[in-house]
C-alpha cells in the first residue's frame, strides 16, 4: 500500500492525496485518528464517542466514494474549537442520495443514514474533478482533561 502524500498544511488543516488502492479506507481512518489525537488530546483518543463517530463516518464516506463515486483523490481534515471537519473528494460529479428508506437489517446502504445521525452537519459540493462530501463532528473536551495547545 502506498501512503498518501501530505499536501501543504497549517496547524489547523491537513490535506492528503489519496491513491485508489485496497487500503485507502484504513489509511484514511488512521490519518484521521492521528489528527484527532494531535488536535484534541484526550478527547480525540480511541474509545471517545466523538472520535469513534468521526472514524466511522470517514470509513463510510471513503467507502461510498469507492462504491458510488469513482476514485477518492483527497482527504482534508480541518479543526476548529471543538469541531473536526472532514472532506473527501472523488472523481464523480453524482451527489450522494439515499436509495429509499433506511432499513437496519440490510447489509449495506447505511452511510447517509449514519451521516445524518452522527454528524453535526454534512453536505456535498462540486469540484473541478467531481465532488467533495464533507461532514463535521463535535469533539467536546473530556471533563478534567487538558488538550494540546
Amino acid at each position: 500500500m502506498t501512503s498518501p502524500r501530505m499536501r501543504p498544511t497549517t496547524a489547523r488543516t491537513r490535506r492528503y492525496e489519496l491513491t485508489a488502492d485496497d487500503g485507502v479506507v484504513h489509511e484514511c481512518r488512521e490519518l484521521t485518528r492521528q489528527a484527532l489525537t494531535d488536535w484534541f488530546g484526550a478527547a480525540g483518543d480511541p474509545g471517545q464517542t466523538a472520535a469513534e463517530d468521526a472514524l466511522l463516518l470517514v470509513s463510510e464516506v471513503v467507502t461510498n466514494a469507492l462504491t458510488h463515486g469513482g476514485v477518492p483523490y483527497e482527504l482534508r481534515l480541518d479543526r476548529s474549537d471543538g469541531r473536526l471537519w472532514v472532506e473527501v473528494s472523488d472523481t464523480s460529479a453524482v451527489r450522494p442520495r439515499p436509495h429509499g428508506r433506511h432499513h437496519a437489517g440490510r447489509p449495506s446502504g447505511h452511510g447517509l443514514y449514519l451521516l445524518g445521525r452522527l454528524a453535526a452537519a454534512w453536505g456535498c459540493v462540486p469540484r473541478d474533478r467531481g465532488k467533495a462530501v464533507w461532514f463535521e463532528v463535535e469533539v467536546p473536551a473530556r471533563a478534567g482533561a487538558v488538550g494540546p495547545s
